[in-house]
């Protein structure tokens, strides 16, 4: 696919998702399938939930046509499209009926299994440190978390999508350099996508994602980051999703160490925390694009041969963006 032919389909997937967001916007309202505002929410006004049917049918698509371009392998790929449509389904019931957490965890898990025979290469996730059957079940166990991770972390407008656009630009734009990767075709295309999206979920949001948009995506992304850890690009893999990784992770051990019950809503996420504090969802989301630009200067500068130094610049920049989300938080206290 040449340069020009990608951008054509870039341009024309974010337009289809664009597009087709607004029927869903219109469907979702008729039926009056909403967000409605609680104790544990950030957003104050009722919004239609459920943009993923938008978006992730148009991203699967989209990979699915390039695969049949010979792009990509079609045998390993279709484990992952299956599999992410699947939890599409799943995730869907989950918006519409509230699922129990186990048969959500189950539906994860045997998509994550499915998905492990999609991932190619003949290198190791965790770069050989690991016996072949453990990095392979280590692999499964990080996919897992952050399927949930990126599920968790959607709580206020935009910043799913800006996270998104941040990893899939990041690895397309890697992906054009000169050295060993996982393709830049298909992050790229996700990027365009989640583009589309992102029009109707900035502040103020007018769609939400849903569990329908944001675990598929967790999944989709967490295929890409291993996809690129196989090839050798473990540290761009690593930094790209930090923030996301940081945020997610610190929050679940500060809930697990005091006993709450780590798979129920809430808001004590750092960027939850700074919205409580006054600072806007714009903001916010503002900081977050900010962090994934310098996290894509990082990764990037991991990829040409530093990739200690810039997983090292990269956690400073995540550290220093906690330090101001929690800075924010205080505000009103």
């Amino acid at each position: 696919m040449t340069g020009w032919s990608l951008l054509l389909a870039c341009f024309a997937v974010a337009l289809v998702t664009w597009t087709l967001a607004g029927v869903v916007r219109r469907a979702l309202l008729c039926r009056k399938i909403l967000d409605a505002p609680n104790e544990r929410s950030s957003h104050v006004t009722p919004t239609p939930r459920g943009g993923g049917l938008a978006l992730i049918p148009v991203t699967l698509v989209a990979w699915f046509l390039y695969s049949l371009w010979g792009g990509a392998t079609a045998a390993g790929l279709s484990f992952v499209l299956v599999g992410a449509c699947a939890l599409a389904a799943v995730s869907w019931l989950d918006d519409l009926h509230n699922l129990p957490a186990a048969p959500r965890l189950i539906a994860h898990a045997l998509a994550v299994a499915l998905g492990l025979f999609g991932l190619s290469g003949s290198g190791a996730v965790f770069q050989g440190l690991l016996p072949p059957w453990l990095d392979h079940i280590a692999a499964g166990l990080a996919w897992l978390w952050f399927i949930n991770l990126f599920n968790f972390m959607d709580g206020i407008d935009g910043i799913s999508g800006i996270e998104t656009i941040g990893i899939g630009a990041g690895l397309a734009l890697i992906g054009l350099m000169p050295v060993p990767g996982a393709g830049f075709i298909l992050p790229a295309l996700l990027a365009a996508t989640t583009l589309g999206f992102l029009i109707w979920n900035l502040p103020p949001a007018k769609l939400f994602l849903g569990d329908v948009g944001s675990v598929p995506l967790g999944y989709l992304l967490g295929w890409l980051l291993l996809s690129w850890a196989i090839q050798g690009q473990w540290a761009a893999a690593l930094i790209l999703p930090l923030y996301y990784l940081a945020d997610a992770t610190i929050t679940l051990a500060r809930r697990a160490l005091r006993g709450a019950k780590v798979w129920q809503a809430h808001r004590e996420h750092f960027y939850q925390r700074a919205v409580q504090g006054g600072v806007s969802h714009a903001r916010v989301s503002l900081g977050v694009l900010l962090v994934n630009v310098l996290l894509i200067v990082c990764a990037a500068w991991a990829a040409s041969g530093r990739p200690w130094i810039a997983l090292a610049a990269g956690a400073v920049v995540v550290c220093g963006f906690l330090a101001v989300l929690s800075r924010w938080a205080l505000r009103k206290s």
